[in-house]
């Protein structure tokens, strides 16, 4: 039986590459950089006319949808995931890495459906790790500098280095990482106070292949949470839910 929803995550995908081109040009070029919730939560922009042009072509084709961006949502409009057929969207995942050039940024694009993601198809599966000894993970700073933040933040990189495991990388980017997780190059990817347009997008990626999607108490994913964990095994993911301490985060979809 045919998905009714190819031809979204298809337009999806097409959307993608647009934008891409766009941010190869402007990565170029001089930078309007603007400060949004800290001094480490930048956008310039190009986020903003990247977000625009997407949601002008998804609600050009698919009036009916409902639609969550980055951008928007920086703008004063509300994140609330209903059931109708949404798409979630971060222009440009990454915006710090875009600012200093340094080469690794996604645009994100995420849909969902009942309040679940949409998957495409499902990938070869990758060799999955259980022994968390024998893993390498990826994960982020983050973009608060609160204090008692950064020192949770810095404790659950000590536990996991600890145990030990073979160690801990990170790209700038939640949808860069959640590929290389779902690619078999990094093992499980975790990060508290992202949003849901940083996992929407390459969530379904790491399903696709087979990986799995856990919150970071060992409970099932919560795509509003801001909180993952994203693993090539259900064990893995488990024993570093056991690990990590647990940050208090307001969700996207409470006032």
């Amino acid at each position: 039986m045919a998905d009714p929803w190819q031809e979204c995550m298809d337009y999806a995908v097409t959307l993608a590459r647009q934008a891409g081109e766009v941010v190869r040009e402007a990565i170029k070029n001089e930078m309007n950089v603007m400060i949004k919730s800290s001094p480490a939560d930048l956008v310039t922009a190009t986020d903003q006319k990247i977000e625009k042009m997407l949601l002008s072509s998804i609600k050009e084709k698919y009036p009916s949808h409902s639609f969550i961006g980055e951008e928007s949502v920086a703008a004063g409009e509300k994140s609330i995931l209903t059931d109708s057929p949404t798409w979630i969207i971060d222009p440009i995942d990454g915006t710090t890495n875009f600012v200093h050039r340094f080469p690794f940024v996604a645009v994100s694009i995420g849909f969902t459906v009942n309040k679940k993601q949409a998957a495409k198809r499902t990938l070869v599966k990758g060799d999955e790790v259980e022994d968390i000894t024998k893993s390498l993970l990826v994960t982020e700073f983050g973009s608060s500098r609160a204090p008692e933040t950064v020192k949770i933040v810095l404790s659950n990189l000590e536990k996991l280095l600890c145990i030990p495991i073979h160690g801990i990388r990170g790209v700038g980017t939640a949808a860069v990482n959640m590929c290389l997780v779902a690619a078999g190059v990094a093992d499980a990817y975790y990060e508290m106070g992202i949003h849901c347009w940083d996992m929407a997008g390459a969530g379904i990626i790491v399903t696709e292949a087979g990986g799995v999607l856990m919150d970071v108490t060992g409970g099932p994913f919560d795509l509003m949470s801001r909180r993952i964990i994203a693993a090539n095994s259900k064990t893995l993911a488990e024993r570093i839910a056991k690990e990590i301490q647990v940050i208090p985060l307001q969700r996207d979809d409470e006032e």
